[in-house]
């Protein structure tokens, strides 16, 4: 990658402000700008952690990111969790276009930010024209006195600024411009590479009056759990953009991998996704009381794009075979007392897509852990489904990064559950009305309590 890119970006951003203003000029436009009623400033100061969630085609670095992007799909998505949407508007680099600020603006009621290199008053005033709330100002771009002029054209329309840094010498120049958020690039823009040490370097000497964005470099959920303790909130744009499934992709990295397991009806299925699981669990043991026949869940699994797990104990593999490619199973989870041979026979015959879970029964002494082609494991108690929880005592014998943790869990335990550091949590008869029946509120608290901690 060459190292001039943020030079050949500014000078072409230069010839597209000429052939812009020609064919609409500021007069054109400036009786048709009102100023914003969405206010950036508050949303980011009562909202903790922060989102700033962003719509990008493509990037200098990466080439197209999303051939195919879709709007309203996108908008949908965002608007359940974004706190702010970003949008892209530089065509040559990024494949935007301000109409986009628009047609967003029309979708959602969050603040709409305009990221774009901004260096002419025209550019705040386009923005603005279609509908953004708030603009990126770059001090790598930007001296004092211009970032100050852009400043005060923006505030005079009611629009946010999110200050943009990179390094040390940055930082102290946004605090004497007085900046109110102030964005830390993890992406060195000379040469688009991305370190993650730049927040962790920076953050810690922004004054604690400042609101703390994290930028670029954000792909899971662990980072948002070790950045959130230094910084207010992320953007997050690629590592969506990049995703087959946007929906999914939102839910593991603002809330982490979490599955509601002994799903019954798709309603509840549907409530699932909706506040932030990414796995739904689908039972086919037949004296668990959460059984389902193959048409209930058929319906289930057409009605989300969760990531479905069938659980099975001791069964027979051909039953297992049919309902993984009758219903496209993600993954399958055993139960029982399948030893290594089963599984060995299992993995040859199922989808190498298809991964493989395991259920353990932790006790005080350990198990070893010895399976082979097992991807995950869940570590319940002895009857899974029961509600009660095995003493999480034990879990520091073992290595926990392909963990999940199971039985008993609920929106009353689940920040001290989240805190064990396993891969994910597996929730089922804890955030129940009855039986197989899901309580709605307790899953919208339950993903409160995980998005907050």
């Amino acid at each position: 990658m060459q190292q001039n890119i943020l030079k050949n970006i500014l000078y072409n951003k230069k010839q597209w402000l000429i052939k812009q203003q020609r064919k609409f000029p500021l007069k054109k436009i400036s009786n048709h700008i009102i100023p914003s009623n969405r206010n950036f400033y508050k949303i980011l100061k009562s909202t903790y952690p922060s989102f700033i969630l962003e719509v990008k085609q493509a990037s200098p670095s990466t080439g197209v990111i999303n051939a195919n992007l879709n709007i309203k799909k996108i908008t949908q998505v965002y608007k359940k969790h974004a706190t702010i949407i970003s949008v892209l508007t530089d065509e040559k680099y990024f494949y935007g276009n301000f109409q986009r600020l628009f047609e967003i603006n029309q979708l959602v009621k969050q603040p709409i930010l305009c990221k774009d290199f901004f260096i002419d008053p025209y550019q705040v005033y386009l923005a603005r024209y279609y509908k953004a709330d708030a603009i990126l100002l770059m001090l790598s771009v930007l001296d004092d006195a211009q970032y100050k002029y852009l400043e005060n054209i923006a505030h005079k329309m009611n629009m946010g600024i999110l200050t943009e840094i990179h390094n040390e010498h940055e930082l102290h120049r946004a605090i004497k411009l007085k900046a109110k958020v102030i964005g830390i690039n993890n992406r060195n823009l000379n040469n688009f590479q991305i370190d993650l040490n730049t927040t962790y370097t920076l953050a810690p000497m922004i004054p604690k009056n400042k609101i703390i964005i994290s930028e670029s470099g954000i792909k899971d959920h662990i980072q948002i759990k070790q950045l959130k303790k230094i910084v207010h909130g992320f953007l997050i744009g690629s590592s969506l953009m990049k995703s087959n499934d946007i929906n999914l992709k939102v839910n593991n990295i603002i809330f982490g991998n979490n599955k509601i397991c002994g799903l019954t009806r798709t309603k509840d299925a549907i409530q699932a996704e909706k506040f932030g699981a990414v796995y739904g669990g689908l039972i086919f043991v037949s004296n668990s009381p959460r059984a389902l026949q193959y048409d209930t869940a058929k319906k289930i699994v057409k009605s989300t794009q969760l990531k479905y797990v069938g659980v099975f104990q001791n069964e027979d593999i051909e039953k297992i075979l049919f309902l993984i490619k009758k219903l496209k199973l993600y993954a399958i989870q055993l139960h029982g007392n399948e030893n290594t041979e089963y599984i060995l026979n299992i993995k040859k015959k199922i989808p190498k897509n298809v991964e493989i879970w395991k259920s353990i029964y932790i006790v005080k002494q350990k198990n070893q852990l010895d399976f082979k082609n097992i991807n995950y494991y869940l570590f319940d108690n002895y009857q899974g489904g029961s509600g009660i929880c095995f003493n999480w005592e034990y879990t520091k014998k073992y290595s926990l990064n392909k963990v999940f943790l199971s039985g008993g869990l609920s929106e009353k335990n689940c920040i001290q559950a989240k805190q064990l550091n396993c891969f994910g949590l597996d929730f089922n008869s804890q955030l129940e009305h009855t039986i197989g029946i899901k309580n709605h509120k307790k899953l919208k608290i339950l993903f409160t309590k995980l998005k907050l901690s």
